[in-house]
């Protein structure tokens, strides 16, 4: 998949910009504020619905502005091509395909896949389980098509069976919904594991290249109740807790994954280097797995890439990423020795994108 035009109205510093990319490598350079990391947003946002810097969907607008926008041409590998265009306001979200609108925001995201490592990507590996559960649940989104109906369904029977906790329905009323959490959460969780299975080779191989000292990688999969029994029983038999807490303690919302290395046996033993390094190894196995199970690469963007390796592991990157057909989008204050020559570069300043 390319983006070969990326229009953003109204969005952090950028009152309007249309920007047209080339394939490959698209190294955006600027000093810091410029807007380099919102561009990269804008693009992260169609495929997420959201920004993977912190906070609230309204830090995105553009100070004095009352809603932001942000649309973009992109080509499948097919030679398809589509318009996507998200819109944000007081009332919500908006999004549109060919300029015709979706009723969910899943609608427009199962076409465009754009994979980020940033400065916080150190997370995936060092941070709280909700940053892996949304790693892994966006992966099996865009290669299973069954994931979605199966979410939706257990996220239904989630909040009936909390709000029967809550004293909001009769006592009787928990065993279907009980029932109907244990069925979906065992699909949910086959899908997962088929997932993290198909992930590991290609996770082995790129930690294997980038981090080769800690040995072969192990991936650990909860899938947040007790392996040795079904759901329903644990569901049942917690009931009363639950009630007390107002909420469902087990289940597949509660899964975890972690990534541990004969050398670092303990996440806790990883320098901050070498999380990061793990947590890019990562990012680059689901485009791999997505590139192989959909024949569509997705978009890498890169955020202040040189700053968070070093020269070594930068090449090795590069390297590994101008082998194959991907479109990259890489920032930075400078243009990093290792992309000089293999990158179309763009000047980000005040708001502005200009061709270097």
């Amino acid at each position: 998949m390319q983006l070969v035009r990326l229009v953003i109205d109204d969005l952090r510093c950028f009152q309007h910009l249309d920007v047209a990319l080339r394939s490959g490598i698209n190294a955006f350079v600027g000093g810091n504020g410029a807007g380099k990391t919102s561009l990269l947003e804008a693009a992260y946002v169609l495929s997420h619905g959201r920004s993977f810097r912190a906070g609230a969907a309204e830090a995105l607008l553009r100070r004095s502005a009352t809603a932001w926008t942000v649309h973009a041409e992109i080509r499948h590998a097919t030679g398809q091509v589509q318009l996507l265009g998200l819109t944000r306001d007081a009332e919500g979200w908006r999004a549109r395909v060919d300029g015709q609108p979706v009723a969910t925001l899943a609608a427009m995201i199962g076409h465009c896949a754009v994979i980020c490592f940033e400065p916080g990507s150190h997370a995936l590996i060092a941070g709280p389980a909700e940053e892996r559960r949304r790693f892994l649940d966006w992966g099996v989104f865009h290669v299973e098509h069954d994931f979605q109906p199966v979410w939706r369904r257990y996220r239904r029977a989630l909040r009936q069976r909390n709000a029967l906790l809550r004293g909001m329905g009769e006592a009787d009323d928990h065993a279907p919904w009980e029932q109907e959490l244990a069925q979906q959460a065992e699909s949910l969780d086959g899908l997962r594991r088929r997932y993290l299975d198909a992930l590991e080779p290609l996770l082995a191989d790129l930690c294997g290249a980038l981090i080769p000292e800690l040995g072969a990688p192990i991936l650990h999969y909860r899938r947040g109740w007790p392996a040795e029994e079904p759901l329903d029983s644990v569901l049942r038999g917690s009931r009363a807790r639950d009630q007390a807490l107002g909420h469902t303690r087990a289940g597949p919302h509660r899964a975890d994954w972690s990534l541990t290395f004969p050398a670092a046996p303990s996440r806790a033993q990883l320098s901050r280097g070498q999380a990061k390094l793990s947590a890019l190894s990562c990012l680059l196995a689901q485009a791999d797995l997505h590139d192989q199970r959909t024949g569509d690469a997705a978009v890498l963007c890169m955020d202040d890439l040189a700053s968070e390796l070093d020269a070594a592991h930068l090449d090795a990157v590069v390297d590994r990423l101008c082998g194959r057909a991907t479109h990259v989008l890489p920032t930075g204050t400078t243009l990093a020795p290792a992309l000089a020559g293999a990158a179309t570069v763009f000047h980000v300043e005040h708001g502005a994108v200009h061709p270097v």
